[in-house]
């Protein structure tokens, strides 16, 4: 979808833009949810449902951005202020929607 010629004068450069549900959103949303890791393709792969071959495509798009980092075989969160927020608010997100509400039992 395309989007007006002022929007794209305006939106700040470091702006984290990422539409949800594409890889690489699913991809760094996993990272975020578990940034004390790091984790191989495979392990991705497996943990996120896309397939093998998108996988690396995925990771060195983000890296290319400065959003994952990788050493060997294993990639991480990369350590990035625009991602601080990102990262709180997926792992409150994810939280939120694993904790039980049970109601006054008095």
């Amino acid at each position: 979808m395309p989007i007006t010629i002022d929007r794209f004068d305006e939106e700040p450069v470091d702006a984290l833009d990422l539409q949800e549900g594409t890889q690489p959103y699913r991809l760094l949303q996993f990272l975020a949810t578990h940034s004390d890791q790091a984790f191989t393709q495979t392990e991705l792969h497996e943990a996120t449902g896309i397939k093998r071959g998108s996988v690396g495509a995925a990771l060195s798009r983000l890296e290319d951005r400065g959003l994952v980092r990788h050493r060997g075989r294993y990639w991480a969160i990369a350590e990035d202020d625009r991602l601080a927020s990102y990262a709180a608010q997926t792992n409150a997100s994810s939280v939120s929607t694993t904790d039980d509400y049970y109601g006054d039992e008095e």
